[in-house]
């Protein structure tokens, strides 16, 4: 399936309906008055969330929404049908921009959650609107009012925990296919993760989600590579793992390999440096331990993490993930007594 998460659309909601001009005939009553109704209201255009989609590709073909319009008024003070609201179902996690001014609009992350994007326009005033002491039989109406209509961008941002982040081949995927329900592609070449996964963790108390994004090169944040496509969806995780592979070529040392981590991090528009991070030692199954010593140290001096930041596993044999998955579950609870 492809994964598609960005998505173009013009939106219009409904016009309203005209206002009628119209004057009472019946029988023996021959100069009737005006009874004109008014038009109906343009349907309004919602965007409505919907936990089974995780995927704008229903965008990728269709792209122009309208709104159904009011209907005109008629005789007898008959007032014209409202148009039929239109609602557009998105994932859960879905950002609308302003494609114009790229100002935020709605931020979709309500389960529940009906948003109003486009107002529909108000109907017409039919003649029997204008009656007055002084103008007996007015035949003036009043057409509807246009609809609201824009061009809007929609991102999809995935809702997780925690975030995976690392170069390619570093281990993300195989750490997630082990520990969660995800059943993300693993090989022994760049780019394996072509998009996001998303993994459930169930720990003893709670359970929480972990995003894995394509893995990362140098210039990411400027767009090489298809890591920079993807750092959004752990735009709004609280806690960041940055993995790093212990096996690496030579000129990618572990100290490294996070130094250029956390630069496209913090050159990324969200720096998302900000965020709590860990740092993911992993493929320890072929590394002398003496070496281990040497390398937590240099991670603790040169990069000032914390020795309880900083975890040695193995994805491919579990050794560690346990340690790993226990820490996880105290701080993401802990990250959302904080939220609550």
């Amino acid at each position: 399936m492809n994964f598609i998460d960005e998505a173009y659309l013009e939106i219009k909601a409904g016009d309203g309906g005209s206002g009628a001009s119209s004057f009472r005939r019946e029988k023996y009553i021959p100069f009737g008055g005006p009874d004109g109704g008014d038009g109906g209201k343009g349907g309004n255009i919602y965007f409505k969330v919907n936990t089974n989609i995780n995927t704008l590709i229903d965008f990728q073909n269709k792209k122009i929404f309208n709104a159904m319009n009011g209907q005109r008024g008629a005789g007898k003070k008959k007032f014209g049908a409202a148009g039929v609201d239109l609602i557009i179902e998105v994932p859960l996690g879905t950002v609308i921009y302003d494609e114009l001014t790229d100002q935020e609009l709605i931020d979709c992350n309500d389960k529940a959650g009906h948003y109003l994007i486009a107002k529909g326009g108000d109907g017409g005033m039919g003649n029997a609107k204008f009656k007055s002491s002084t103008n007996q039989a007015p035949r003036k109406c009043t057409p509807g009012f246009e609809g609201e209509k824009r061009s809007i961008r929609l991102e999809l941002k995935s809702l997780a925990d925690v975030g995976l982040v690392g170069f390619p081949n570093a281990g993300k995927s195989t750490f997630l296919n082990k520990v969660s329900s995800a059943k993300p592609k693993i090989g022994d070449y760049p780019f394996t993760t072509l998009r996001p996964h998303l993994g459930t963790i169930k720990g003893n108390e709670s359970s929480y989600v972990i995003a894995d994004i394509p893995g990362l090169i140098e210039g990411a944040s400027s767009g090489a590579g298809l890591g920079i496509k993807f750092l959004k969806h752990i735009s709004r995780t609280g806690l960041l793992l940055i993995f790093v592979d212990l096996y690496p070529s030579e000129e990618l040392s572990p100290v490294r390999q996070i130094t250029l981590l956390k630069n496209e991090l913090d050159s990324f528009k969200d720096d998302l440096t900000q965020k709590v991070s860990w740092i993911i030692c992993n493929k320890i199954d072929l590394i002398q331990d003496e070496e281990l010593d040497i390398i937590q140290k240099e991670i603790e001096t040169e990069l000032n993490f914390s020795s309880k930041d900083i975890f040695f596993i193995s994805a491919a044999t579990g050794e560690g993930t346990k340690e790993l998955l226990k820490s996880l579950e105290t701080e993401v609870l802990d990250n959302k007594s904080d939220l609550a």
